[in-house]
């Protein structure tokens, strides 16, 4: 994998955890996450005009991909009502890296060298030690976090094989995004069912910052999906999963968690397999 290529895709982890840490720190969370959506429909849906339809063979992968990350929205919202930033997030990333290479090799016939999976292992192994405490994993949320990485790695491996057969990555992350990103507000009126005229569900505290969220995971996953064009996926959804490193310094400056001798080795132990893959 090149150096820009992975330095796009720290870049994106990056992203990818601010995001995060703007829907933890919310009030209502699934509020937030349905008004980020609805910024990830405007946004590709006003860039739908200026580009070319990805092919019809993507079209089947693009819907799929939609399903699957409205299952990962709900679930990602669920796992962050009982635990903290930086122990929910940790477990939901670091399953995924692992599953996204057994899904690239059983689906798209993937294969990567030794040394690259010894760093999907390091920085899989890395992600999960992240989410520990001295006294062991306790985590209410812990079958909603696993259950989140699984939704991940399914529409990781699903857009990997969607977008190689498009011909127009940016296409492709604008027609699946404008999917998800319709159907979230709708499960979110079938689930919280508000009073009123419902298009004002959405005008409450926090709009624009939420808004502003959405944007900033579009751009994130967007950079994922054209890397996955250019490189394997299982490589790539390691290197994303990096962002738990951004998380675990965001959570600990900007939301009060804790950051000890143990979370520092974990987080080493990530940078070494993003060098072995990189």
């Amino acid at each position: 994998m090149s150096l820009p290529i992975v330095l796009l895709i720290l870049f994106a982890a990056f992203l990818h955890a601010a995001w995060n840490a703007l829907l933890r720190a919310g009030g209502d969370r699934l509020w937030s996450m349905t008004v980020m959506c609805m910024a990830v429909a405007l946004a590709s849906l006003a860039a739908m005009p200026f580009l070319a339809s990805p092919s019809p063979a993507s079209w089947p992968y693009a819907a799929g991909s939609a399903l699957l990350h409205v299952g990962y929205n709900l679930f990602l919202v669920r796992s962050y009502r009982a635990g903290e930033l930086g122990q929910t997030y940790p477990i939901a990333r670091g399953c995924s890296p692992v599953l996204v290479t057994l899904g690239a090799a059983v689906f798209a016939g993937e294969q990567m060298s030794a040394v690259v999976l010894l760093g999907i292992v390091l920085v899989s192994g890395g992600i999960v030690a992240l989410a520990f405490r001295r006294g062991g994993l306790a985590l209410p949320g812990l079958p909603y976090a696993l259950a989140t990485g699984c939704f991940i790695a399914a529409y990781s491996v699903v857009d990997g094989i969607g977008v190689r057969l498009s011909g127009a990555p940016l296409a492709y992350t604008a027609w699946m995004s404008a999917g998800w990103g319709l159907l979230m507000p709708l499960v979110y009126l079938a689930l919280r069912r508000p009073r009123g005229p419902r298009v004002l569900f959405m005008l409450q505290p926090g709009f624009a910052r939420a808004f502003a969220g959405g944007l900033v995971s579009l751009l994130a996953y967007g950079i994922v999906i054209y890397a996955m064009d250019l490189a394997p996926m299982g490589a790539v959804s390691a290197l994303r999963e990096t962002s738990v490193l951004f998380a675990a310094l965001i959570g600990y400056l900007f939301l009060g968690e804790s950051l000890g001798l143990a979370r520092l080795l974990a987080c080493a132990a990530i940078a070494a397999g993003t060098v072995l893959i990189g």
